[in-house]
């Protein structure tokens, strides 16, 4: 910790965490008694173990709820690092939801997978539930390392596959040490004399000031968004060979409305490391964040604001300090785009993998589309492999040709649109969960998103634009979860049925948006954009993108990216 970083400051989370006993708090207690919710400190808690005390927005709208008659539930997350899951393990966590949790599941844009609306008196059963597929929750939310992203593909050679290790060895590092996990919710013997001083030998027991992410992109692939994380690695592969990896740190989206001293920021060039020095590095980065972060105001306590009030050639010095390895200069490396993984494809290894879109992340069956059904019907029949993506789809993957087209049978059966008949816009959009579960939602988001596209859609198709892939993505409020501030166009909840439209940014990741307009309303949106859509049709150089477009001819401001650090930041 900082020195001059005074205990008695600190936020009132900092606070529960010290008196926390590695998140153990009195969480047990609370499950076992009549208690309706976890107070305060309990539920910060609760976090770091993979759930978030929550209530249905809606019924407490509806039914005038007062805070003491709130009717609460849980989110529970399961931590994927590398993203891949067996054929047994997804139908595992397919069957706990309708026993435990809504009927549904949902695909995060951290490649993970939630369920909603789990009820106190299950929260136990979930959690062992999921344990038992060999899989955890632990450290999918709260102040610590989250889920490790990285290109949702199959490696196409050896060099890439060592490059996606880096994920599996970075969560396995970063992974809190405590016993409190297994002691609540794995039924392991809780200790007599309480948990020991050194059981976090890294994180402490103050853990990270905030939360921490890491992104692993590959050659051309950067589906991980490695700009927007607090570390991205980039891997260094020449002729088939794994030569290191160049780092990027500070990058973050989220912020407050009117708080101008919050902002996105893409992140920074470090340098470059050899192979077997990337996991250290990333560690180190940790190691910095965890002693000098903002621990007294959350609102500046991501890594971005250290190195944005620190400057990179300080920021660098304290690396070099603690780094054992030696720190390279950037290394050039081709320009990374984002792969449209949905539909069929064939792998180095000549099997073939299957991108199925699942709208806004969610497996769910309707009257429209069968969807969850369908997934299982398939998982089940071919026994694939199954990767989520960071754009909220489904690879199937190992598949034989004729298992190919097995799978469009199965979609029609199911009445699920095949990926040629999603529309590219729709293909690339996303969407958070927003109302009614998640408790900082200012706006609708993932409940809506689907007639914005459909009116966009129309907009596009009027105007000759139908097959162009404009990346619209949507949140309920500012924290950027579905990285809006790097889209096409951003539309980003600011208060109820009005949103800010951001535009300008690209689906590499490389750029943030422009605040364009603000407090637009709901059903106004799409209108609001039809004069610089119309622009572009008109105006556009060829093949440029919507993002590219609006950058050459409207921007208002000097081009900073991530040599210098983000529009926006002082």
């Amino acid at each position: 910790m900082p020195p001059s970083d005074d205990k008695a400051d600190w936020s009132k989370v900092e606070k529960a965490k010290q008196a926390g006993r590695f998140l153990r708090g009195s969480i047990d207690e609370v499950l076992s008694s009549d208690q309706p919710a976890l107070a305060h400190d309990d539920a910060q808690l609760l976090k770091f173990h993979g759930a978030y005390q929550q209530y249905d927005r809606d019924q407490r709208k509806a039914g005038g709820q007062g805070k003491a008659e709130r009717a609460y539930q849980y989110m529970v997350r399961v931590r994927i690092p590398a993203v891949r899951l067996t054929a047994t393990q997804y139908l595992d966590l397919d069957r706990i939801t309708d026993r435990l949790a809504s009927g549904t599941l949902r695909i995060t844009s951290r490649q993970g997978l939630q369920y909603h609306g789990v009820l106190k008196r299950n929260l136990k059963a979930t959690l062992a539930g999921i344990n038992q597929t060999l899989l955890t929750t632990l450290a999918a939310c709260g102040d610590v390392s989250r889920n490790v992203m990285m290109s949702p593909a199959p490696p196409a050679n050896e060099a890439e596959s060592r490059a996606l290790d880096f994920a599996l060895e970075v969560a396995s590092q970063l992974r809190p040490a405590s016993r409190a996990y297994h002691e609540i919710w794995l039924g392991e013997q809780k200790l007599e004399s309480g948990a020991p001083e050194n059981e976090e030998p890294f994180y402490g027991q103050q853990y990270l000031p905030r939360k921490f992410k890491v992104g692993v992109a590959l050659p051309g692939d950067n589906s991980a968004d490695i700009y927007t994380q607090d570390v991205g690695i980039i891997p260094l592969i020449e002729d088939g060979r794994l030569r290191g990896a160049n780092l990027l740190v500070g990058g973050g989206l989220g912020m407050t409305h009117l708080k101008a001293d919050t902002f996105a920021r893409l992140a920074t060039r470090l340098g470059s490391v050899e192979p077997e020095a990337v996991v250290e590095a990333t560690i180190t980065v940790a190691s910095i964040f965890r002693d000098f972060g903002n621990r007294k105001d959350r609102r500046h306590a991501r890594l971005k604001y250290l190195v944005r009030d620190w400057g990179m050639d300080r920021f660098k010095a304290e690396f070099v300090e603690r780094f054992s390895s030696r720190l390279h200069p950037w290394a050039k490396c081709g320009e990374l785009t984002v792969k449209d993984h949905i539909g069929s494809h064939r792998a180095a290894d000549g099997s073939w993998y299957y991108g199925v879109y699942v709208e806004n992340g969610r497996i769910g069956d309707t009257e429209a589309a069968r969807l969850r059904s369908g997934l299982r019907a398939l998982v089940n029949e071919l026994q694939p492999g199954v990767v989520l993506t960071p754009q909220q789809n489904l690879l199937l993957t190992g598949l034989t040709g004729q298992q190919v087209e097995r799978i469009g049978e199965i979609l029609d059966d199911h009445g699920i649109a095949r990926p040629e008949r999603v529309s590219p816009a729709r293909r690339v959009s996303l969407a958070c969960v927003a109302l009614p579960t998640c408790g900082l939602a200012i706006a609708e988001a993932e409940r809506v998103a689907p007639s914005v596209m459909d009116e966009l859609e129309a907009l596009l198709a009027s105007l000759g634009l139908a097959n162009e892939a404009v990346s619209v993505r949507m949140t309920g409020c500012p924290n950027g979860c579905v990285r809006p501030y790097t889209a096409d166009i951003g539309l980003v909840g600011r208060a109820a049925n009005a949103f800010d439209i951001y535009v300008g940014g690209r689906p590499a990741g490389d750029r943030l948006t422009d605040l364009y307009a603000e407090k637009v309303p709901l059903g106004e949106i799409v209108e609001t954009l039809r004069p610089l859509l119309t622009s572009w049709k008109d105006d556009r150089q060829a093949g440029e993108s919507f993002g590219d477009y609006y950058q050459r001819v409207h921007h208002r401001g000097p081009a900073l990216g991530i040599l210098t650090g983000a529009k926006g930041t002082p």
